[in-house]
């Protein structure tokens, strides 16, 4: 009789340690980098970013055929603020000056505009098919987008905190290290 009811007792505290071990699996905790496929509406890929931390894109101008490098930070509202931007030519779509607030610098032949406070909650990318070559760099390594995202496609790029099934799903971009 007492070996019957132990058995029941440890029956019962492995399912509500299975339960609660599959509930959690679904609890968002980890703060993410996410790329959204905008058409299939699938989170493809993904960094592990903090509040405060840094990130790049760097592409090549359709135009004037030049790097451009645009910077941001992640911030406590988990909003995507863009603080500088680096390129080498005035062309098309480009812009002459800075804005209120921003400071404009010429140095080694580079435009830069800096002090940016422009905020979002997320963008949208076109991933390049032909010269763009859209690169996010984080942690001084480089990752070319177009390996993680379909070329020509449009991703949405926003902060979202991810569960332990949702990061199984999509692709850390940090794997590729």
């Amino acid at each position: 009789m007492i070996f019957s009811k132990n058995r029941n007792i440890t029956f019962v505290l492995i399912l509500l340690t299975a339960i609660i071990i599959i509930i959690l699996m679904f609890i968002p905790y980890k703060q993410a980098l996410v790329f959204l496929q905008i058409e299939k509406n699938d989170e493809l890929s993904y960094i592990p970013i903090s509040t405060g931390e840094t990130f790049k894109i760097k592409y090549k101008h359709s135009i004037h055929l030049t790097d451009v490098i645009e910077s941001y930070r992640v911030t406590k509202q988990n909003e995507i603020q863009q603080y500088e931007l680096e390129y080498e030519e005035f062309a098309v779509g480009m812009p002459a000056g800075a804005s209120e607030g921003e400071t404009f610098e010429i140095k080694d032949g580079k435009f830069y505009i800096k002090n940016m406070q422009r905020k979002f909650p997320s963008f949208i990318l076109r991933i390049g098919q032909v010269r763009a070559n859209h690169t996010l760099i984080f942690q001084n390594h480089s990752y070319p987008l177009s390996n993680y995202n379909e070329p020509g496609s449009r991703v949405r790029i926003h902060v979202k905190t991810l569960s332990f099934i949702q990061q199984l799903k999509g692709v850390n971009i940090l794997d590729d290290k």
